[in-house]
């Protein structure tokens, strides 16, 4: 009898856990037998694990195999598997040394002609062999570049199991080891921006959005804060230019929100192969038609990341918004106030960062004129109706509620002096982000969305003769207490845009005409 083992990666969710590979090859009738909870793609290694290694060169062993995968409770998923089971049979098998195979993790599939194949979420599973203390890992050469944005692995890179045997044996590197790529300097620069195929450089400018002043406010205050807002107005006042020139406002992410955005799109499968590292904010824009399981993530044995965890640390962004389902747009509520969505099937539970900035767009009816509000033959019952489809808990989550009205020959002359590049803008933006992000040294929030209502009325409670109006509205039903908290969160972010070291009257009263769209 001869056993040997290597190691490979299981992924749930975006988490890892390394994986023992053995291979035992006892007397019997020649069979292969995978234990240890593994998927149909698993089980179907088998065929591809005999085919690349006898198409490699080796001879297939005439034994009774068994291979382990332990922890034998954890469910096992994907082809990815396939790498490590053909090293360790043929560690068992006495083809490769069997100290060679303890220092390093192994990911790939393997093809039928022995080529080394890429596979999703390579980048959270060398994450999860680093924390386990492994320096080594083999990745297929397409993933190369993704593994290597970890600066304290060392990655191989290999396009065929005969390269890797040839590796193994001789004791030395490929030629193809891969030096890391992750610059953090590199991260705070626009021209490094990847998301997609598409750079910083590409994205529209605010200043195009004319005769909305007060949507552009909104949008600026929202880019600062992490907001989530509603635009409700009638069709071409603007509503999806300004989602649009969004994404520009927003800082470059930093090498944390870096590595979670692209695990994210890693295990998804769109993450571009000539940009390995998402250094910008993700803007996700699905169609109304889209399922909760296309918006919050599912599929059958283990739950696939939805636009929701696709756009986070970014914008989700829900054109015509009364026209989704409503129990699509519901299942958002629980995200919006966890950062998080965790999601049960049968292949197990996976959990997904779904921190994101929601924006939605609505018309104020069905019917959708552009002519005129005249021209519109709805009644206000059926308005009512229209927009009834967004439902109360889930607008009392939005914080910017903006109602924008056609733009007028005169308002559109007047305005195209006073819009503001989105380069300005941005500097605003990024200037106020840094005083929050100082404000929280040293606590887990990241930004004024974020700070929970106990710290707001707390350390963090504006003065109380600039609370009367906010008061009042609560007391007369116009806004919940959760709707106080959020008024107060969009406050100090119009203080950190002022520049001020608390907020005001004057913030508090804006913060709530942006949520409620009445002046103080």
């Amino acid at each position: 009898m001869a056993l040997a083992r290597a190691w490979a990666v299981a992924l749930a969710g975006v988490t890892g856990q390394v994986v023992e590979v053995e291979a035992d090859l006892a007397q019997g009738l020649p069979a292969l037998t995978i234990i240890g909870l593994p998927d149909a793609a698993l089980s179907e290694s088998r065929d591809r694990v005999r085919s690349a290694i006898v198409n490699s060169g080796e001879a297939w062993p005439q034994k009774r195999i068994t291979l382990g995968l332990s922890p034998a409770t954890l469910p096992k998923h994907g082809s990815g598997f396939d790498l490590p089971m053909a090293a360790a049979i043929l560690c068992a098998a006495g083809v490769l040394p069997a100290p060679a195979l303890h220092e390093m993790v192994l990911l790939g599939e393997l093809g039928l002609d022995g080529r080394v194949r890429a596979i999703r979420g390579v980048l959270p599973a060398a994450l999860a062999a680093s924390e386990a203390g492994f320096h080594r890992v083999v990745v297929p050469e397409a993933n190369a570049a993704e593994a290597a944005l970890l600066p304290e692995l060392e990655v191989w890179a290999v396009d065929s199991l005969r390269e890797l045997l040839d590796t193994v044996r001789d004791g030395r590197p490929p030629l193809r080891v891969v030096p890391s790529q992750l610059d953090t300097a590199r991260l705070r620069q626009p021209e490094s921006a990847c998301l997609s195929g598409n750079s910083a450089a590409a994205e529209p400018d605010l200043s195009d959005v004319l005769g909305q002043p007060a949507g552009r406010r909104a949008i600026e205050v929202a880019a600062a804060g992490s907001h989530h807002t509603f635009l409700v107005g009638d069709p071409g006042t603007g509503k999806t230019m300004l989602a649009a020139r969004l994404p520009g406002l927003l800082p470059s992410l930093d090498r944390r929100a870096a590595l979670e955005v692209t695990s994210v799109h890693s295990v998804a499968g769109v993450l571009p192969s000539d940009c390995p590292l998402v250094t910008r904010p993700p803007f996700r824009d699905p169609h109304h038609t889209a399922s909760v399981s296309a918006l919050i993530g599912g599929g059958s044995g283990m739950a696939r990341p939805g636009q929701i965890s696709l756009a986070h640390k970014g914008i989700l962004f829900l054109d015509e918004a009364p026209e989704f389902n409503s129990g699509v747009l519901d299942a958002l509520r629980q995200p919006l106030e966890s950062g998080h969505v965790r999601i049960a099937r049968s292949g197990g539970v996976a959990e997904y960062p779904a921190r994101f900035l929601l924006v939605l767009a609505a018309n104020p009816c069905g019917c959708a004129t552009a002519a005129s509000p005249s021209a519109c033959t709805c009644s206000p019952l059926v308005r009512r109706r229209y927009l009834s489809r967004l439902s109360g808990p889930l607008l009392d989550r939005v914080d910017l509620q903006v109602r924008m009205h056609p733009v007028s020959r005169a308002e559109f002359l007047a305005d195209r002096n006073q819009a503001e590049p989105t380069e300005v803008v941005a500097k605003r933006v990024l200037i106020a982000r840094e005083r929050s992000a100082e404000r929280f040294a040293g606590l887990p929030w990241s930004s004024n969305s974020e700070i929970p209502g106990r710290e707001l009325r707390g350390r963090w409670a504006p003065p109380r003769p600039a609370m009367v109006a906010a008061e009042r509205a609560l007391e007369t039903g116009w806004i919940s207490l959760r709707g106080l908290d959020r008024v107060m969160r969009v406050a100090w972010t119009l203080a950190d845009l002022a520049d001020r070291s608390r907020p005001g009257a004057d913030e508090i009263d804006e913060a709530l005409y942006l949520r409620t769209g009445v002046a103080a």
